[in-house]
């Protein structure tokens, strides 16, 4: 690990308790750790030094819930977050099929709960011809298929989208389509989050495995650490290999580890298939009016238990408080350590059993951006237990911002400013009660860790502005592990 001395710095409290230094101080890294904090260090032979004159340092910051490989390809792929209806996304359709003719069109972003009616194969088929289009809604849920595509993917005929369990699994084959991802779309990827001073992200990505992730930092991706998480379809051949979570997928670098175990136990708000206790006011499907698990109870506790017999823990996909009663239900059972990723609708007593449990809340706040005319409509009579915030942080529970990217941006001030303002245009602040301070929210983007300080990991930011009293303070500069990763 290369080693660093930063002199003259700013230290940022983050956790409660920390003390910050009325004045700037030095911070020595050696072996990719700090190792001293004080006014006038000594500068050892051979360490790069760089003057961060007055700025601010913070713990480099983290986002806990990505898809890498899918926000990797977003710069491909068409925008149709701003289609608002049938009528819209055809027109858009067949201008995309037009422009580039044989191409198939490959798009995301649009988010169709609030549309007035709800699109189907043949209205896609009446603008693309034989071109296949395949248009994979916001919140990665479904996917709207034309027939072309659908037969491209092996999926059977239908009216409407493809969803939850059977589009992920199609999901795998778009590179029939398309090119995937590759080393440097993923590099580019790791270098604009270094620029936002992000250290560090857990790849929930379900389209590779781990010898796809060490393969890829062998090539040029080894700017930032990653825990790569697995799925239950890749689950025997880590359990086989002896993986746990948090061991190093590659020799003498503690970099790149293991991650969780990744279930999806229920659906999203976007398509009604979360798991509620009660049903969707409005647009649920008439067999599921309530959303629906993806897994029964003894399958989702016959999952954490053998993940937490190996050593893996596991984070848990719920955004429907029935999905969450069930998850809680089964971490109680087997004892299982990890998350609970989304954690969308609660109660005060499902936010003091996270805590209670141990299991950190992984919560991504520009979600409430997105979904807040979404919830005014189909969660009404409970609005004020979504994107609960405030009752997971009274209650204890250790929560931990991310993005969903490419649900959301992979943009940490983003997560952060979503979570204090609760808005993301000119209306005022939605459900305002659960607003976490700047100050809560920096600490839930840092991985836990409190202010710099020594043995702590040399994963480090240094900011133009104060992140306590700045929306977007400039980066200056991001280290993981000691090594510069963005300088500016």
């Amino acid at each position: 690990m290369p080693d660093l001395l930063l002199r003259r710095a700013r230290l940022v409290p983050i956790a409660p308790d920390d003390l910050a230094p009325d004045e700037p101080v030095d911070v020595l890294v050696s072996g990719g750790t700090v190792t001293e904090v004080g006014a006038g260090l000594s500068r050892p032979a051979g360490v790069e030094e760089y003057d961060a004159a007055g700025r601010w340092l913070a713990p480099g910051l983290w986002d806990h819930h990505v898809h890498l490989g899918q926000w990797s390809l977003a710069s491909r792929r068409a925008d149709t977050s701003h289609v608002r209806s049938v009528a819209e996304m055809t027109s858009l359709v067949a201008d995309l099929v037009s422009a580039a003719p044989g191409m198939p069109v490959i798009a995301w972003g649009h988010r169709p709960a609030t549309w007035g009616s709800e699109g189907t194969v043949a209205d896609l088929d009446a603008v693309s011809g034989i071109t296949p289009v395949v248009l994979i809604a916001g919140d990665g849920h479904h996917g709207w298929l034309n027939s072309a595509a659908l037969a491209a993917l092996d999926l059977a005929p239908r009216e409407g989208v493809v969803a939850e369990t059977e589009w992920y699994a199609a999901y795998a084959r778009l590179a029939r389509l398309t090119a995937d991802s590759g080393t440097d779309d993923y590099r580019a990827t790791l270098q604009r989050a270094a620029a936002m001073g992000v250290v560090g992200l857990v790849d929930f990505e379900f389209v590779g495995d781990l010898d796809a992730w060490r393969e890829r930092w062998l090539a040029g991706c080894d700017l930032l650490r990653v825990r790569a998480a697995t799925y239950a379809d890749g689950l025997d051949a880590v359990l086989e290999a002896g993986v746990r979570s948090g061991d190093p997928l590659l020799h003498d670098d503690d970099r790149l580890v293991a991650g969780p175990l990744k279930i999806i136990s229920d659906g999203s708000l976007n398509t009604r298939t979360a798991w509620c206790h009660d049903h969707y006011l409005h647009g649920a499907p008439p067999a599921h009016p309530a959303g629906a698990p993806n897994l029964s109870g003894p399958e989702l506790t016959g999952l954490l238990a053998r993940a937490h017999a190996h050593g893996l823990e596991v984070a848990t996909h719920t955004i429907g408080d029935a999905a969450l009663d069930q998850a809680l239900t089964s971490y109680r059972t087997t004892g299982a350590r990890g998350s609970i990723e989304h954690a969308q609708l609660i109660t005060r007593d499902q936010a003091s059993r996270i805590a209670d449990l141990g299991l950190r809340a992984s919560v991504q706040p520009h979600h409430l951006v997105d979904d807040r005319d979404l919830v005014d409509v189909t969660w009404a009579d409970r609005a004020e237990r979504a994107f609960a915030f405030r009752w997971l942080l009274d209650a204890g529970a250790d929560v931990r911002l991310g993005s969903d990217a490419p649900v959301s941006p992979l943009d940490p001030w983003l997560a952060i400013d979503s979570a204090v303002r609760r808005t993301g245009d000119e209306r005022p602040a939605w459900h305002p009660e659960h607003a976490l301070s700047r100050a809560e929210a920096l600490a839930a983007s840092t991985d836990g860790r409190p202010m710099v300080s020594a043995g702590a990991p040399g994963d480090l930011v240094v900011l133009d502005d104060d992140p306590l009293t700045t929306a977007r303070p400039p980066v200056a500069l991001t280290v993981v592990g000691g090594r510069v990763v963005h300088r500016a």
